[in-house]
């Protein structure tokens, strides 16, 4: 019968020297030095531990399985002479007295190495998922997002609310989104909705009596894969108060997340409470977009009136926005990868122009500015030696063109953007409608499931387009994190 392990492949230390221990893992690989003499790696889940195989009979085991058989080595534990400071198992080593297979690798060769699987193709990487998940680096991220959860568990509890789960299976409801359907046996040509957010069903506990509700849960939604998020399925930390404000609602946010930022982020470092708050009309006015990075300090700026008639087609009728940058050390090349990837983001072309060192504008478009020379210079207070962006057309579309483009130029400039930290903001007064792209007509511009500003009588004596509504999104490094009404 196998021993049970006595300790995982992680946790012996040179304290341990002179111990018999028990492993259990994955053979990773062997150093073979002579036919009696070979140093093997044992891997777990936790870590790994050099085993020093030092008999014939024990080379002979090793000799007669392949790379991720599963083993168990019993043996002694000594000091290295070796050692590797760079593991924390690097000062000992474990001299094996028996060594069994447990599960052997019928394979010579692997689909690819264990270490380096993220080089592998992705079809094969999810045909042998099993050996991906081995490998350390994928295997982090599930860890990570395991204790991610475990904080925000305690952290919510800790705020008085309550974990509750909802319904899978349920009715379709207006999310936004194609829903998952699923046929109800019992109900031939009826389906079951898979729910795209709990909305509902929190609503109904706070109508119920229940006062502060949250979940990790899963949201369904029949919609193209992004950037930050994976298609078809996430997980949200949902949550509900009753009787609460937007205040109340910022402040258990403002002091749930940063800890979990500073303590498992790529930066230690995070906002503090209270979070920088911006209406939706300036977000997009100054930075040319509802979800800005303001780790980047520039700001976009109106230059409509100073273009206006400069003989520059793109211009004729349009909206001009301009974000000026100092100390750009870009060259010709870098300028047009730039645009170009601005028209790849936006469907739209940008435009530049550079104020040189002797007060001359140059480049770009600057052959249609130099009548105005001194117009242009004071209205965006140029100084040698900056560089400034454009983007133009109607104002959404200059306003989110020039938006793409100043994060750019945000990243590319020396000294305009934070690289080490993770500010948070909260976008608040959204239009509770707007008119759409596509359709042309009255749309809900966020969320339907929110107040008006100014409650029934807004909705009554209010223009649509003037009526705000008391929606946020959470927004963290031009990430949206959240959204909440």
């Amino acid at each position: 019968m196998t021993q049970s392990r006595t300790h995982n492949c992680n946790e012996l230390r040179l304290a341990d020297a002179g111990k018999e221990v028990t492993l259990v893992g994955w053979f990773e690989n062997i150093r073979k030095v002579s036919k009696n003499l070979g140093f093997v790696i044992l891997r777990d889940f936790y870590g790994t531990t050099q085993i020093v195989v030092e008999t014939e009979d024990m080379m002979a085991i090793i000799d007669s399985v392949n790379k991720e058989s599963t083993i168990s080595v019993t043996g002694t534990v000594r000091e290295r002479s070796s050692k590797n400071t760079e593991l924390p198992t690097g000062e000992i080593e474990v001299v094996p007295t028996s060594i069994e297979v447990l599960g052997k690798c019928t394979h010579n060769e692997l689909p690819f190495e264990i270490n380096r699987s993220k080089e592998a193709d992705e079809n094969t990487r999810l045909k042998y998922r099993y050996l991906d998940l081995r490998n350390p680096e994928v295997k982090s991220k599930i860890v990570l997002r395991s204790k991610i959860v475990a904080e925000l568990r305690s952290a919510m509890i800790a705020h008085d609310f309550m974990e509750i789960t909802t319904p899978i299976l349920t009715c379709s409801s207006p999310e936004g989104a194609r829903d998952y359907l699923v046929p109800a046996r019992n109900h031939p040509g009826k389906f079951y909705a898979l729910p795209q957010a709990p909305q509902q069903f929190k609503q109904i506990l706070m109508a119920s009596g229940f006062d502060r509700y949250f979940q990790i849960a899963p949201c369904f939604r029949d919609e193209d894969a992004r950037a930050d998020r994976s298609p078809g399925e996430f997980y949200q930390l949902d949550m509900e108060m009753a009787f609460a404000s937007q205040e109340d609602v910022f402040a258990v946010i403002e002091d749930v997340l940063p800890p979990i930022f500073a303590k498992y982020g790529v930066y230690k470092s995070a906002s503090t409470a209270p979070f920088v708050r911006i209406p939706y009309l300036e977000a997009m006015d100054k930075y040319g977009s509802d979800k800005p990075d303001l780790r980047i300090d520039l700001v976009l700026q109106d230059a409509t009136d100073v273009m206006a008639d400069c003989g520059f087609g793109p211009f004729e009728g349009n909206v001009v926005k301009a974000i000026v940058v100092d100390n750009l050390s870009a060259t010709r090349k870098q300028i047009d990868a730039m645009i170009a990837e601005v028209e790849v983001a936006t469907a739209q072309k940008t435009y530049w122009f550079k104020l040189d060192e002797n007060g001359e504008l140059v480049g770009g478009i600057a052959k249609f500015l130099q009548e105005r020379k001194q117009a242009v210079i004071d209205k965006l207070s140029l100084k040698p030696g900056d560089f400034v962006g454009l983007a133009a057309g109607p104002l959404l579309t200059a306003q989110k063109t020039a938006g793409v483009f100043r994060k750019l130029l945000g990243a590319a400039a020396e000294g305009h953007m934070k690289k080490d930290t993770y500010e948070f903001c909260w976008i608040v007064d959204f239009p509770m409608y707007e008119i759409g792209e596509e359709s042309g007509e009255l749309e809900f511009c966020h969320n339907p499931f929110s107040m008006p500003q100014g409650g029934m009588d807004a909705l009554k004596n209010q223009k649509p387009l003037d009526i705000l509504a008391y929606q946020y999104d959470l927004v963290c490094n031009g990430v949206e994190l959240s959204s909440g009404a």
